[in-house]
C-alpha cells in the first residue's frame, strides 16, 4: 500500500512539471510534436529509475553524517553531505551518457530529432530535483526510492506527452496572434496545473480521526430533564409576573 500510494502520489500530486515545474526547458522546447515528446519521456523514465535508487544508495552508505560506520568505527564521524550534488550530477551524468548511446544505435531518427535536449538531461532540474528530493523526503527503503522515482519520470512523461498532443492540435486552431507559440503553451500548462492540483485530495481522505459519540447514560438524562423542567419552571414565573 506504501509503495501504491508513493506511486501515484508523486504521479499526479507530486508532478515534476505542474506541481514544481521543474524540467520546463526540455517540456516546452520537445513538446512540438508527439513522437519526440514520447522518446524524451521514456529517457526521462529510464534516468530517473535508475539514478534515484543509486543516489538513495549513495546517501545512505556514504553521503549521510555516520553513514561511513560500514567502514570502521574510526569513520563514523565523517560527514560528506556536501558532496551530495557532485555526486549525484556524476550518477546522472553517467546514466544519461548510456541512454544516449542506446538510443542512437537503435534509433537514430529520434536521436535527431531530440538533437541537443537529450544530453541535457543531465542537467536537467527534474531529474536532479528527484534525487534531491528522494534525500529530503528521508525516503526509507531501496524500493520505495525506486517507485518514487519511476512515478516521478512517468508523471513528467504524462506531462510532455499531454502538452504535446494539445500542441499539435491548436497548430490548426484560430489562436490569436499575441498568443501563437510559447504564449498560448504557457497559459495551457498553467490551467493543467491547476487541474492536477485537483488530485491534491486523492490521498489525503480518512485522515481525520472520527471522533467517538459519547454514550448517553441515564444520569445525563436526568440532568437534561432537570435542565429542561428548571427552564419551563422559569418560563411560566415570567408569564406569570
Amino acid at each position: 500500500m506504501e509503495h501504491l500510494e508513493l506511486f501515484f502520489k508523486s504521479i499526479f500530486i507530486d508532478n515534476m512539471v505542474f506541481a514544481t515545474f521543474l524540467g520546463m526547458c526540455s517540456y516546452l522546447a520537445v513538446s512540438k510534436k508527439v513522437a519526440t515528446a514520447v522518446g524524451l519521456g521514456a529517457a526521462v523514465i529510464f534516468v530517473l529509475a535508475v539514478t534515484v535508487p543509486l543516489n538513495w544508495l549513495l546517501d545512505q552508505y556514504i553521503l549521510q553524517d555516520g553513514a561511513l560506520a560500514w567502514l570502521g568505527e574510526e569513520y563514523a564521524q565523517y560527514d560528506l553531505s556536501f558532496l551530495s550534488f557532485i555526486m549525484f550530477i556524476a550518477t546522472i551524468a553517467t546514466m544519461v551518457q548510456l541512454v544516449e548511446i542506446i538510443v542512437e544505435k537503435f534509433s537514430p531518427s529520434l536521436y535527431n530529432s531530440l538533437g541537443i535536449f537529450l544530453p541535457l538531461i543531465a542537467v536537467n532540474c527534474a531529474i536532479l530535483g528527484g534525487s534531491l528530493f528522494m534525500q529530503s523526503r528521508e525516503i526509507p527503503t531501496l524500493g520505495l526510492s525506486l517507485t518514487y522515482g519511476v512515478g516521478s519520470g512517468i508523471g513528467w512523461f504524462l506531462a510532455i506527452l499531454a502538452i504535446a498532443a494539445i500542441r499539435e492540435k491548436i497548430r490548426y486552431s484560430s489562436v490569436p496572434p499575441a498568443l501563437r507559440g510559447l504564449g498560448i503553451t504557457f497559459i495551457i500548462t498553467g490551467l493543467m496545473a491547476i487541474g492536477f492540483m485537483s488530485f491534491g485530495g486523492m490521498l489525503t481522505g480518512g485522515d481525520e480521526e472520527k471522533k467517538e459519540e459519547k454514550p448517553v447514560t441515564e444520569v445525563a438524562i436526568k440532568k437534561k430533564i432537570e435542565k429542561t423542567s428548571a427552564k419551563e419552571m422559569v418560563a411560566e414565573n415570567t408569564n406569570i409576573n
